[in-house]
């Protein structure tokens, strides 16, 4: 293991052998703390927050967009505060940490047995969403996880969430999609971010008036098993309590080829997670490159 690994594999362990013990206030402190550092710095990942967010909110003046950038780092070290103590945090602590609004669109779409797929961008705290559904109501789900350098790294993000009650696969390896199709037939849930295309492959969708890629994951295993595709939204209020909203389903079109329907499906996936990133921009944790103008045809995302 490189020297850079070994040091990213210390640094995740310390978090969450240490932050979780750490009173939650002072949890809190710390990361808006290492936020305002980080935004200070001006490094690669706040310039490029700052940039997606000149896309969400095209109008915003260069100090409008320092201010959302900085908002944006402490919400995205809030949930790495979270994340690191969930696995401590009690079922009731969990149950009164989120608030999702519409759950009745997931809750009947379990009741009818054809299985349920949840997809959501980068967006506050999908691990503490995630475990709410585990807490809350009793429901195991499937998801899967990008594969993380070095190996150790990956693992404790897996046994992470795995300790949350949820099921992880990982991304590459060609098995992933088969395995979550089986669950959503035998009425299972499946949790996917879909916000962002791993593969350099996935489907055109507008964004924000400019064109990007999202996985083709979700609207495909909706048409082969014919489960129910949800787009969710989160966000964060000056409470401790994360807030969100299970939005409505998203229907196979009847007429078209399989593409045609997955570009459609995965156009209003699109278009809900941007109506929700637009009304908490903040909150939308996206320190990569998205949009096909930014990317490096020759490297892919990044």
């Amino acid at each position: 293991m490189s020297v850079p690994d070994r040091l990213s594999d210390a640094l995740y362990g310390a978090g969450w052998s240490t932050v979780k013990k750490l009173p939650e206030p002072a949890a809190a402190r710390l990361g808006r703390t290492i936020a305002d550092l980080a935004w200070k710095k001006r490094g690669k990942g706040v310039l490029r927050l700052e940039a997606n967010y000149a896309r969400v909110v095209p109008d915003a003046t260069p100090g409008r967009l320092a201010e959302l950038s900085r908002k944006g780092m402490r919400s995205y070290l809030r949930y790495w505060m979270e994340s690191f103590r969930l696995p401590a945090w009690s079922p009731e602590r969990i149950k009164g940490g989120f608030v999702p609004k519409d759950i009745h669109h997931l809750t009947e779409g379990l009741a009818a047995g054809k299985g349920v797929i949840l997809a959501l961008p980068h967006l506050a705290n999908w691990d503490l969403a995630g475990a709410w559904v585990t807490t809350e109501l009793r429901t195991p789900f499937t998801t899967v996880a990008e594969r993380l350098k070095p190996e150790t790294l990956y693992d404790r993000f897996v046994a992470y969430r795995e300790g949350l009650g949820m099921e992880v696969l990982p991304h590459s390896g060609g098995s992933a999609f088969g395995t979550l199709a089986r669950r959503l037939r035998d009425g299972g849930l499946v949790c996917l971010v879909a916000d962002r295309d791993l593969s350099a492959s996935g489907v055109e969708v507008d964004f924000f008036g400019e064109k990007a890629r999202m996985p083709a994951g979700p609207a495909l295993l909706a048409q082969h098993t014919g489960a129910l595709l949800l787009p969710v939204t989160l966000w964060y209020d000056d409470s401790p309590v994360m807030r969100g909203r299970v939005h409505p389903p998203v229907e196979v079109p009847e007429p078209g080829t399989r593409a045609e329907k997955t570009s459609v499906m995965t156009q209003a996936l699109a278009d809900a997670f941007a109506t929700g990133i637009a009304e908490h921009p903040e909150d939308w944790h996206m320190l990569q490159r998205l949009w096909l103008a930014d990317l490096d045809p020759a490297k892919g995302p990044s």
